[in-house]
């Protein structure tokens, strides 16, 4: 993999990613931005930090195919890349984010990283459709987006992740993911973190063959048993990694491959893209005691019927689920992706 690193008219990193050959020269830079005030403001109930971005309700919605800044010459000022990763026009993290407002609750300067990373520059496709080849270079990107955003001072916790679809609040259909380096570690993975440090497994259900999904040497696909969405699915090693960072080359080259196939059961299964949010859980800086894994929380319960978070989840957090965990993991088994 050979990484070309740019900096945008509007003083914006841009990185190409390639196994082939280098870029050609650039085209003028049409698309530019700047990073509005963000902050963070505490919870006091919940104790968590909530990001104030108020910038971001002025970016880009539904464009046109023709008007898509993902494709060539938009974003990305070239008429061919495999892969580029460039920092976001609309941030809720930034270098810069600016001072923090004096408040009656605890602030802080939302100082961190959002970057997008866009997987192909063909308008339509997905990890399910993208060449092996592809898949594989894209896992290395991961990787090494990992390793430098955890270098930063300030950062403590990167989170790569993927919305799909309208019914999960894409505006830009383009194939693309999304990294959010914070400047503190989230409530879902520090709460994973101490788990593990108690001694929870992955293992003890990532394994059963009732929940079982598909598999590649080293790595699972599988439905966990106490899933919170319709047809959940968990990729993970099967042996305890805290991040991809740590990955040999031939393990990254099986866990691509495994999203892939994931991606395409979760679409085979009501002949419809599925519309998901793909999260990756790694350990938080300094932790070494974890299991990486990727969730998958799909948002359709049948074939015609979306999966809606209500008052039971949004307003109390308790989860209710109207397919069985078994039932899932049997009908993404038998579908043929």
């Amino acid at each position: 993999m050979r990484r070309y690193a740019f900096t945008k008219a509007d003083g914006r990193r841009l990185f190409l990613y390639t196994e082939g050959a280098p870029p050609g020269p650039p085209l003028p830079d049409r698309v530019r931005g700047r990073a509005g005030p963000s902050h963070l403001r505490r919870h006091p109930l919940l104790g968590e930090w909530v990001i104030y971005a108020p910038a971001r309700q002025d970016r880009t919605y539904h464009p046109p195919a023709q008007a898509c800044p993902f494709c060539p010459g938009g974003e990305v000022p070239f008429r061919s890349f495999e892969i580029a990763v460039f920092e976001n026009r609309f941030p809720a993290l930034s270098a810069d984010p600016g001072p923090p407002p004096e408040l009656p609750v605890p602030t802080r300067p939302a100082v961190g990283r959002a970057e997008v990373v866009v997987y192909t520059p063909e308008h339509r496709g997905s990890l399910a459709t993208l060449p092996q080849s592809r898949r594989r270079l894209l896992a290395r990107v991961w990787r090494e987006r990992y390793r430098e955003l955890f270098a930063l001072p300030e950062v403590e916790y990167v989170f790569p992740f993927e919305n799909r679809g309208e019914a999960v609040g894409v505006t830009l259909s383009h194939p693309h993911g999304q990294i959010y380096a914070y400047p503190f570690v989230p409530p879902v993975p520090a709460r994973e973190a101490e788990a593990f440090a108690r001694g929870e497994r992955l293992e003890r259900w990532s394994g059963l063959a009732a929940y079982r999904v598909a598999e590649r040497p080293g790595f699972r696909a599988f439905v966990p048993p106490f899933a919170r969405y319709p047809y959940e699915v968990w990729v993970a090693p099967e042996a305890p990694h805290p991040g991809p960072w740590t990955f040999s080359e031939a393990e990254l080259d099986a866990f691509a491959d495994l999203l892939g196939e994931v991606v395409a059961r979760l679409d085979a299964l009501f002949r419809r893209p599925m519309p998901y949010v793909m999260a990756f859980h790694a350990a938080p800086k300094g932790v070494e005691r974890f299991h990486f894994h990727v969730e998958f929380q799909p948002r359709m319960r049948a074939r015609d019927r979306l999966k809606y978070l209500a008052g039971t989840e949004l307003g109390a957090g308790a989860f209710t689920v109207d397919v069985l965990p078994e039932d899932a993991a049997r009908a993404l088994r038998e579908v043929a992706p």
